[in-house]
């Protein structure tokens, strides 16, 4: 099938993607708790035939299709399920039902897409050959759904040669894609510290009082100094702060005894991520101990960075290249800071990611993802899933 063709077949799927969409978004889940998406995403799954399993790391769901070519390869590909707790702007149509939660981050079109690619190859069973597992994952957004399906024995019950993942990206034009061999999404860490004192009388006794808040103060200006001066110019890494708690806004007269500053750590090398967590330590405890406090450091180790593979990336680009064009392909992306537990995935197992345009910043109604104005694009979900569908056709003989 040519792929103009394989793009028109798709788009008479295109109505039914939206509403299933738009159902989703309107129903927003957080992580391990997306039952009424899974119950949605297995209904349809089995409404078409394939042979379904669910509650893998609690919400996860699981399909699986045979090709009728002859190949005895098996790839997964996987999309994720979970929404955010962010309040949407008000007026959409397919608005957010669930204050306080919506899909910011485009999951409900990951679902969709995949979805799409589904009920195509099961009605073209002649397209490729071997094994396709579709994995719809939950809790992706800091909540590390991905290890638990892998820890689950995701593998080892679907056993894949390579795995695939795709993530929608604002600011790049609709009908393009991006990617790139080795690190492309950054680890990400959280971390916290807590300056202990005695605090005390803010005006009759303060020289009195061991006052927590100076430490911390130091502490967050020499924090800036472990990328600028410690990580080497040619790395890449960030370190911010995300939180700061202490004291009663209705008590200003009273120094803290205790003052808490929490925040995240990106990397891509283990040798960067090592510095940062004892550069951040030694800091902490420096600036403690210089004003008569103390210091307890909690640092949390979340997502390892994402790197890809590079024979199932040029399967990757061979695919969507086969869609719209070499040009519309960038292969050598920069990496982004960013963060996707699809990094365990590919831990596990051979694979690549790749991002699809969500529509370009000169469009006029592009928001970043994350942000309350976020909103997935329709117009990309019948590429979305044409990319899949290509992909299976490229990797499993059926190109």
């Amino acid at each position: 099938m040519a792929q103009d063709d394989l793009l028109t077949a798709l788009k008479v799927y295109e109505p039914e993607l939206i509403a299933i969409r738009h159902d989703i978004h309107r129903h927003p889940e957080v992580g391990f708790a997306e039952t009424r998406t899974a119950a949605l995403v297995a209904d349809c799954l089995r409404r078409w035939g394939l042979e379904v399993t669910e509650g893998i790391a609690k919400t996860g769901v699981v399909a699986t299709l045979k090709g009728r070519q002859q190949g005895q390869r098996a790839i997964g590909l996987r999309a994720d399920l979970d929404a955010l707790h962010i309040q949407e702007v008000p007026g959409r149509v397919h608005g957010s039902t669930v204050p306080g939660k919506m899909h910011a981050c485009g999951h409900d079109g990951h679902t969709a897409m995949l979805l799409g690619a589904a009920r195509y190859l099961v009605e073209h069973p002649d397209d490729f050959g071997g094994t396709v597992t579709f994995i719809f994952q939950p809790a992706e957004e800091g909540l590390g759904g991905g290890r638990a399906m892998v820890e689950e024995g995701l593998f080892d019950r679907f056993p894949v040669d390579a795995v695939y993942g795709m993530h929608n990206m604002p600011g790049i034009p609709v009908g393009e894609f991006r990617t790139r061999t080795g690190p492309f999404l950054a680890a990400s860490d959280t971390w916290s510290v807590v300056f202990r004192g005695t605090g005390g009388h803010g005006g009759a006794g303060a020289h009195l009082a061991t006052d927590a808040t100076l430490p911390l103060a130091h502490f967050i200006l020499a924090l800036q100094t472990i990328v600028s001066r410690n990580v080497a110019a040619i790395d890449t890494a960030v370190v911010s702060v995300g939180s700061i708690a202490g004291g009663d806004a209705g008590s200003p007269n009273i120094i803290p005894s205790q003052v808490t500053v929490t925040g995240t750590a990106r990397s891509y090398k283990p040798k960067v991520r090592d510095l940062i967590e004892r550069r951040l330590e030694e800091i902490a405890y420096a600036q403690a101990a210089a004003f008569g406090c103390s210091a307890e450091v909690v640092y949390r180790r979340r997502y390892p960075p994402l790197i890809t593979h590079a024979e199932p990336t040029a399967v990757s680009v061979a695919a969507a290249a086969a869609l719209v064009g070499a040009d519309k392909v960038d292969t050598d992306c920069p990496p982004f800071t960013g963060s996707e537990d699809f990094a365990f995935m590919l831990q596990a197992r051979p694979g690549g990611f790749i991002m699809i345009g969500n529509g370009a910043a000169e469009d006029g109604a592009v928001h970043h993802v994350h942000t309350p104005e976020y909103d997935f694009n329709d117009e990309i979900l019948t590429l979305g899933a044409a990319y899949w569908v290509q992909l299976v056709r490229t990797e499993l003989g059926g190109a």
